[in-house]
């Protein structure tokens, strides 16, 4: 079915910045989209920024545009996403996912789409 690892998370102060990894070992059949997603304790989870894996399209949460940059390496099946300017409410878990591209997001189906474990990002104010 294939693996998302997630790296690069950890504690920064207000300002700073952190680029996190998601390393792919196999896509599921109908995948076509990379996405981060993040959820801060009692919220539900978002979608922060997404990248199609065949023509880069991508896109990005209004809270994060200017700040944040996702980007795909195709050989080594790696997704980044480069997180600038941090705030304190940047604060979360952040998952990766491989899903369907769908009216210009990343979607992550629960039986068709995959999810890495997370990695922590907190941001100090």
């Amino acid at each position: 079915l294939g693996h998302l690892v997630e790296s690069g998370g950890g504690s920064v102060q207000a300002g700073g910045s952190l680029r996190l990894s998601c390393a792919a070992s196999g896509y599921p059949h109908r995948t076509n989209c990379m996405g981060w997603f993040r959820q801060a304790p009692g919220k539900e989870r978002e979608g922060v920024a997404g990248i199609h894996t065949g023509d880069d399209s991508t896109y990005y949460a209004d809270s994060v545009k200017g700040r944040f940059n996702i980007s795909q390496d195709g050989v080594k099946n790696v997704v980044y996403l480069q997180m600038n300017s941090l705030k304190p409410e940047d604060t979360a878990m952040y998952y990766c996912g491989a899903g369907e591209w769908y009216d210009g997001s990343c979607e992550v189906h629960p039986l068709s789409g995959l999810w890495g474990q997370g990695t922590q990002v907190n941001v100090s104010s």
